[in-house]
């Protein structure tokens, strides 16, 4: 007799039914569906990225061994098929879960905003960066990247507290890295955080036209003219200058009209990092301080990339492609809200190992992600005669 609800219905009681359904039925998700509807296609989704599954058959092998639990978990389909799995990756719209992938970072941002980040600034604070996930050519031939091999560009904003992406477009390997900042809505008042590869001055300025903030790095072939230095403490910080300076060539003058501010600093190998920036108010140490927040955009992609199943794909095709990759950010935003609403303290990797191998107990998650507590008594053991 089943008694108690299984772990993996218990991570799915946080999805939103009634707004998943309105993103199935926007889409015309269901549409002459019989059996095998867009929900069960997101569980059964859903626990591959959970349980690490590797291919279509290993989810189908997998499913069918616990046939008992299907109902339990949630799904209402009577049994998992890869062929119909696979037919529904390729043809129902992507655009399913990335209308649910969006609402879902809308629950969670809330979540998290009084998280610190590592820097005391009452500010959004964005990071925003790109990365190449490499594909076959001869297989997937939609994605060109180079003469040899294909490619797809997973563009995120990731707000850095609680590193919830807040915006993600996914494009062939070909789109440059500053067409994807082009699609962004950008937020008066918060600071983005842009590597060398967004140094475009132009795009900087519709940023600063809207009393949006940017740090980024500066390119040694950036010909800039100082107007004024600021007095720094090069004893007590690794601070070396701090100046207000404008672009010197006319062509990017033009583009840039506006004064930026240019603060050089030392890391620990003495290398000199020079910073350019459009907010005179912050101390000098804290653009770097800030600017070093930007490698938790690169944490998230090789977390991402590690424990979510995006580098092995489970169909050829585009839709199914980007079907697999928003439904991984789904599953990965779905666990950090289920981690802030039941208060748990691991990490999301620490959360995601566990859940990897208890999907079939129906022990309570707050209960099963709980560390034990420690006594602080002696173990006594009983002897063997």
């Amino acid at each position: 007799m089943h008694k108690g609800k299984l772990v993996f219905a218990q991570v799915m009681t946080h999805l939103p039914l009634t707004t998943f359904r309105r993103c199935v039925a926007a889409h015309r998700g269901d549409f002459k569906v019989k059996e095998f509807t867009c929900l069960d296609q997101f569980f059964a989704m859903a626990f591959a990225q959970l349980t690490y599954r590797e291919s279509l058959r290993d989810i189908e092998l997998n499913l069918r061994a616990q046939g008992a639990r299907l109902y339990h978990m949630g799904f209402r389909c009577s049994t998992i098929s890869r062929n119909t799995l696979a037919n529904a990756n390729a043809t129902r719209p992507w655009q399913i879960y990335a209308d649910l992938a969006q609402h879902l970072i809308g629950i969670a941002r809330p979540l998290y905003a009084s998280d610190p980040f590592g820097v005391d600034l009452d500010a959004t604070v964005y990071a925003f960066d790109s990365t190449t996930i490499d594909l076959c050519l001869s297989v997937y031939p939609w994605a060109p990247f180079q003469s040899t091999k294909a490619a797809v560009k997973l563009h995120t904003l990731l707000d850095l507290r609680g590193a919830i992406p807040s915006f993600v477009h996914i494009s062939d390997g070909k789109m440059s890295d500053v067409r994807g900042f082009d699609s962004l809505a950008i937020e008066p008042g918060a600071f983005y955080l842009l590597d060398r590869g967004y140094l475009d001055f132009e795009r900087l300025y519709k940023l600063h036209a809207m009393n949006a903030f940017f740090i980024t790095r500066g390119k040694g072939n950036t010909k800039l003219r100082r107007r004024y230095s600021h007095s720094v403490d090069r004893v007590g910080t690794t601070v070396q200058c701090d100046q207000t300076v404008a672009l010197h060539l006319p062509s990017t003058l033009l583009r840039y009209p506006a004064p930026l501010r240019r603060v050089v600093v030392r890391d620990e190998n003495g290398k000199r990092i020079v910073f350019l920036t459009n907010n005179f108010l912050l101390k000098p140490e804290m653009v770097a301080a800030l600017y070093k927040q930007r490698w938790q955009v690169e944490l998230f992609f090789k977390w991402i990339k590690q424990h979510l199943r995006i580098k092995a794909f489970f169909g050829t095709s585009e839709n199914a492609v980007k079907t697999q990759i928003w439904i991984a950010v789904s599953t990965y935003v779905l666990i950090a809200i289920a981690k802030k609403r039941l208060q748990l303290p691991q990490s999301l990797y620490e959360i995601l190992q566990i859940l990897s191998l208890t999907m079939f107990e129906t022990t309570p998650l707050n209960q099963l992600l709980t560390p034990p507590q420690d006594t602080g008594g002696e173990q006594t053991q009983l002897t063997l005669l």
